[in-house]
C-alpha cells in the first residue's frame, strides 16, 4: 500500500444520510498488497481476516426510535369503569379484600411490637419521614470526575456537518479564545468541498465554523468558529507521561447526546490502530492511547482528559466485533470497552502547522514495508535519496524497535514514525542486532 493510496480500506466513519448506515465490508481482492511503499495503507490486522475493525466515530445515519417508551396501564378512572362480569366474582374479590385488611392489621400490630422492643418503645424509623438534605454547596473534590467535567465541558463543542450528499455529527474542543477548534479529519471531511459546519456549545449557542486545514494521515483537523469571542480553551497535557491504569475522562456527543461524559482508565499505550476516512481519504495509522472509557458514534474529535483536566488525547476510533444483523447485513458497531485516542503531543504539532500554514507535514522514511514472518517490520524497498537510504537501511532488513518501542508489524513502524516530527533522530534496532540512526523526513500532506 502507498502512503497516500486512495484505495486504502475505509475505516468506517458514520455520516448521516437518507440510507441506513452500514459498516464497511471486508477488503476485496482489489486491495493493493502490503509493502509497496513506506507509511502506506497496507491491509491491517484491525480490518483484515481478524473479524474486527477499528472505526472512527461520527453520528449514525438514522435517528433511532426513542428507547424510552412507557407501558400503557389503565388509569384509576379506567379501572373504576371496568364492569363486573359476575356477581360471584365480585363477592369473592370483596372477601379477599376484607381478609387482606385483617391480615394486614395483624401484621401491623406485630411489626409495632417488634419496633417497640428494639427501639426502647420509640416509633419505627421511616426514611420517607426524614427531611430532604440541603443542596450541595461545596465545590467538587479536586481530581474527581465531577471536577474534571465542570472544568472541561464548557470547552467541548458539538459539530454538525453537512456535505453535498451526506451529513454527520461529531465533537471537538476549543483551542483558543478566538475560535480555533481541534477535531478529527473524519468528522469534518464531508464538508471539505462546499459543505457546512455548525458548532454547538454547552450553553446551546450555535455558530458557523469553517475548515482551516486537515490531515487525513493523522486524522486531525482544525476548524474556526466565525465571530467567536472569549471562548473557553482547554488545557493541553503531555501524552508522553501517560501510564497504563491512569484514570481518564472522555467527552463528546455520542448518538447526538451532547455533553456526555464517561470515565475509565488508560488500558494500553502505543497501540497501532488503522482507521480510514468516510470519503476515501488516506487511511490513518496511529500510535493510539487505548481506553475503556465509553466511546461511541459522535464521540469522535472530543477530548480524552486526565484527572487534572488536561487533554491528553482526541477520541477517534473503537475496536468492535463484527456481527450479523440478519439478511446478510452487518449491525452498527458500538462500544465494546476498547476505544482509541490520538496522543495530544502528536495532534498539537499537526494543529499548529495547520493554524500557521493551512497544511500539515507528514513524517516518513521513504521505504516499502510489510509484516515480517518472525515479527517486526520487513523493509521491502528503499527509495533513492530517502531518509531510509541515507541511514543505510536495505531491502530485507527487519525493524524490531524504534528507540525503546517494540515493533511487532508494519503498522507498528508506520505509527511510531508518524507520531514523531520531521527531522527527529530515532534509532532503529534490526533483527540481527544492528542499530541504525534515522533522521526522519517530512513532506506536505496532499488533501483531496
Amino acid at each position: 500500500m502507498t502512503e497516500n493510496d486512495p484505495s486504502a480500506p475505509h475505516g468506517g466513519g458514520a455520516p448521516r444520510d437518507p440510507q441506513p448506515e452500514q459498516r464497511p465490508a471486508q477488503e476485496d481482492a482489489s486491495t493493493p498488497p502490503r509493502g509497496t511503499s513506506f507509511g502506506g495503507e497496507q491491509p491491517s490486522p484491525w480490518s483484515a481476516q481478524g473479524q474486527q475493525q477499528a472505526y472512527p466515530w461520527t453520528s449514525p445515519s438514522q435517528t433511532a426510535q426513542h428507547p424510552y417508551q412507557t407501558a400503557a396501564y389503565p388509569t384509576t378512572q379506567q379501572q373504576a369503569a371496568i364492569p363486573q362480569q359476575r356477581k360471584g366474582s365480585g363477592r369473592l374479590v370483596a372477601g379477599v379484600a376484607v381478609l387482606a385488611l385483617v391480615v394486614g392489621g395483624a401484621a401491623g400490630g406485630a411489626g409495632g411490637y417488634f419496633a417497640s422492643q428494639n427501639s426502647g418503645g420509640g416509633v419505627a424509623y421511616n426514611a420517607l419521614n426524614q427531611p430532604v438534605p440541603n443542596q450541595q454547596t461545596s465545590a467538587a473534590p479536586s481530581g474527581s470526575v465531577e471536577a474534571v467535567a465542570q472544568k472541561v465541558s464548557p470547552s467541548v463543542v458539538e459539530l454538525v456537518v453537512s456535505g453535498s450528499q451526506e451529513q454527520g455529527e461529531g465533537s471537538g474542543f476549543v483551542l483558543s479564545t478566538d475560535g480555533y477548534v481541534l477535531t478529527n479529519n473524519h468528522v469534518v471531511e464531508v464538508a471539505a468541498n462546499g459543505g457546512s459546519i455548525q458548532a454547538v456549545f454547552q450553553d446551546g449557542t450555535k455558530a458557523t465554523a469553517t475548515i482551516v486545514g486537515r490531515d487525513p494521515t493523522t486524522d486531525v483537523a482544525v476548524v474556526k468558529v466565525q465571530g467567536a469571542k472569549n471562548l473557553t480553551p482547554v488545557s493541553l497535557g503531555n501524552s508522553d507521561d501517560l501510564q497504563v491504569g491512569q484514570s481518564v475522562v472522555a467527552f463528546g456527543s455520542p448518538f447526538e447526546l451532547a455533553g456526555t461524559v464517561t470515565s475509565g482508565i488508560v488500558s494500553a499505550l502505543h497501540r497501532p490502530v488503522r482507521a480510514g476516512g468516510s470519503s476515501g481519504d488516506q487511511t490513518t495509522v496511529m500510535s493510539a492511547i487505548q481506553t475503556d472509557a465509553a466511546i461511541n458514534p459522535g464521540n469522535s474529535g472530543g477530548p480524552l482528559v486526565n484527572l487534572s483536566g488536561q487533554v491528553i488525547g482526541i477520541n477517534s476510533a473503537i475496536y468492535s466485533p463484527q456481527s450479523s444483523g440478519g439478511f446478510g447485513q452487518q449491525t452498527e458497531a458500538t462500544n465494546a470497552g476498547i476505544g482509541f485516542a490520538i496522543p495530544i503531543n502528536q495532534a498539537r504539532r499537526t494543529a499548529q502547522e495547520i493554524i500557521d500554514s493551512g497544511k500539515a507535514t507528514q513524517t516518513y522514511i521513504g521505504a516499502g514495508v510489510s509484516d515480517a514472518q518472525s515479527g517486526g517490520a520487513l523493509i521491502q524497498s528503499v527509495q533513492a535519496g530517502s531518509p531510509a537510504e541515507q541511514a543505510g537501511l536495505k531491502a530485507g532488513d527487519v525493524v524490531t524497535k524504534v528507540d525503546t518501542q517494540v515493533i511487532n508489524d508494519a503498522d507498528g513502524l508506520i505509527a511510531a514514525v508518524r507520531t514523531r516530527a520531521p527531522n527527529d533522530k530515532v534509532t532503529f534496532t534490526l533483527s540481527d542486532g544492528r542499530t541504525v540512526q534515522v533522521t526522519l523526513g517530512g513532506q506536505p500532506v496532499e488533501v483531496k
